[in-house]
């Protein structure tokens, strides 16, 4: 028999940076990899990765990684763990490793661990092994995991929606799901985005009727901000898109390399003569299409309203889309690109969150998922606590006894010893890590800490130079702000604090010519920083400069 430990890394409580750890007895497996786009309040993050230390510590007994689809909530960590651990195997299906590999490439990765896998075939891993399942999401090939153990199955079902007319690499096998069910699962993973969303979500996620209404209403030209990796939804554009005789540009590197792969894969099918190039992007009925790839969300249109993209400029007569729903954590983001295209006199669709779902399961999904399965245990993944316990709320009401749902945050440990839950307590160290730009490591909480004092209050530096013998000023003090006070209005107060950084060095001059200078920048910011609070209700970030010549 054996001991089976599950938990997250990241995925649990929030929406992003996936990571799901199994481990049977020694051996460790990893489902997914994913990062979190950083909000405002996160000032110059880009990205946010799960704290992978777990996998660096026990590398010899990871199995691998294994992804169920090319999108970055589930794969968006790769190419940083990669840098880190050149040895880790990741297994996925073809269109995912595609993705991958080009995202590798973009970061100037050579990563040759790459093993690709098909849906129903069996992995062997010793007494266990891993049988991926192919399930109905926005992208071509997604698959979730079974692991099989001697006390019965672990199921991941990764992203999934249950839609009978999605055929091809999109297509659910309901039948093997059911077969799996038959044999027996010890626990089910399952994911919890529209938990709280009553019915099925489809026919709720399709586009195609939307995307025909924006095409026959707006005859000038029409940019669609899409996300790249949804390709169902960018087919379902390109079918509307065929009805007529426009032209679609495609913009931006890693958007065109998806696109055109996903052509010659035939995950795509378009008429290759109706995409145009850049000699079309000021055309009066062009459609473009643009994409955020791994920047800040709606960055590409912000280039576009402050003038800075190369290539396109905004119009009164453009209509800007946002292809897809708008998430609650960059709706605030979204209004106000919404309002600086309105001021430039430009057209805003967006999508309305409540008619338009993404491709996420809804409670009815998450029900046939449940009853397909009929898992000893229920371990709601993936979303918001509110989401996992609505999540669990499903199960209980099918029949799961309470004490079998599993509700856990981010590094708390589930446990079965011989198919039964333990329960130990045992947590995980789990952290985040933040990535600035092509900053590999964590930036840390320190400097966002700076980062939100200098938003906030701004910097006051002060600069003074000292004769290396007598420690008389010579220079100075003068003083620097940068986003504190504007310098002309506040001619007295720069005087007064010229005043009290004197007499402070002064006080810290003793009577042998003898400055210690860690202990005058200690005295400097006290009490400079107590002047201007009092003064002024800032707390500007104080830095001091000292010279002796």
């Amino acid at each position: 028999m054996s001991k089976i430990k599950i938990f997250s890394l990241g995925g649990l409580n929030e929406n992003g940076k996936n990571m799901y750890v199994v481990k049977v007895d020694q051996d460790i497996f990893v489902f997914d990899a994913g990062l979190k786009y950083a909000d405002d309040k996160l000032f110059g993050i880009d990205y946010i990765l799960p704290n992978y230390d777990y996998i660096k510590e026990n590398i010899k007994d990871v199995k691998g990684i294994f992804l169920t689809h090319g999108h970055n909530e589930n794969m968006g960590g790769i190419p940083d763990i990669v840098k880190e651990i050149p040895n880790i195997k990741i297994y996925g299906t073809k269109f995912t490793l595609e993705v991958l590999k080009r995202e590798l490439e973009n970061c100037d990765i050579k990563f040759n661990n790459l093993i690709e896998i098909k849906a129903h075939k069996k992995i062997n891993f010793g007494q266990n092994s891993i049988f991926p399942i192919s399930v109905t999401h926005s992208i071509p090939d997604a698959v979730g995991y079974v692991l099989n153990t001697k006390d019965g199955a672990i199921v991941y079902t990764g992203d999934f929606v249950f839609d009978s007319t999605m055929m091809g690499a999109y297509k659910t096998d309901i039948g093997k799901l059911a077969y799996i069910g038959k044999q027996g699962v010890l626990c089910l993973l399952s994911e919890s985005m529209y938990a709280e969303k009553k019915g099925h979500t489809s026919p709720h996620h399709r586009t195609a009727s939307k995307v025909r209404e924006i095409l026959s209403k707006n005859e000038n030209r029409i940019i669609f901000n899409v996300f790249a990796a949804h390709i169902y939804n960018i087919q379902e554009l390109f079918n509307e898109v065929a009805k007529t005789e426009r032209k679609i540009v495609i913009m931006g590197k890693t958007l065109q390399g998806i696109i055109n792969n996903a052509l010659e894969l035939g995950y795509l099918k378009f008429d290759k003569k109706k995409i145009g190039d850049l000699s079309n992007v000021n055309d009066k009925d062009s459609i473009i299409l643009v994409s955020n790839d791994r920047e800040k969300t709606f960055s590409n249109i912000n280039r576009m309203i402050n003038g800075y993209d190369k290539y396109i400029k905004v119009k009164e007569t453009d209509t800007f889309v946002f292809a897809e729903p708008i998430s609650d954590s960059v709706e605030r983001s979204a209004v106000k690109i919404a309002d600086s295209l309105a001021k430039i006199g430009a057209n805003v669709i967006m999508f309305n969150k409540k008619e338009q779902l993404l491709y996420h399961a809804s409670s009815e999904d998450l029900m046939l998922m449940i009853n397909l399965f009929n898992p000893k245990y229920y371990f709601p993944v993936k979303g918001e606590y509110r989401f996992q316990v609505a999540n669990a709320n499903i199960a209980l009401e099918l029949g799961i006894p309470k004490e079998n749902i599993l509700l856990k945050e981010n590094g708390d440990v589930v446990e079965f010893e011989n198919g039964k839950l333990v329960d130990n307590f045992e947590k995980v160290k789990t952290d985040e890590i933040l990535i600035d730009g092509n900053v590999v490591s964590d930036v840390g909480e320190a400097v966002l800490k700076d980062r939100e004092v200098l938003s906030e209050n701004g910097i006051v530096i002060i600069s003074t130079i000292l004769d290396k013998k007598t420690k008389k000023i010579i220079s100075g003090p003068e003083i620097i702000t940068r986003g504190f006070v504007y310098i002309k209005d506040s001619a007295e107060l720069l005087n007064e604090i010229k005043k009290l950084c004197v007499t402070v060095i002064n006080n810290n001059i003793t009577d042998n010519k003898h400055v210690e200078y860690n202990k005058l920048k200690t005295a400097m910011r006290e009490n400079l920083g107590k002047y201007l609070y009092k003064e002024t209700e800032c707390k500007p970030m104080i830095i001091t400069v000292f010279q002796e010549i």
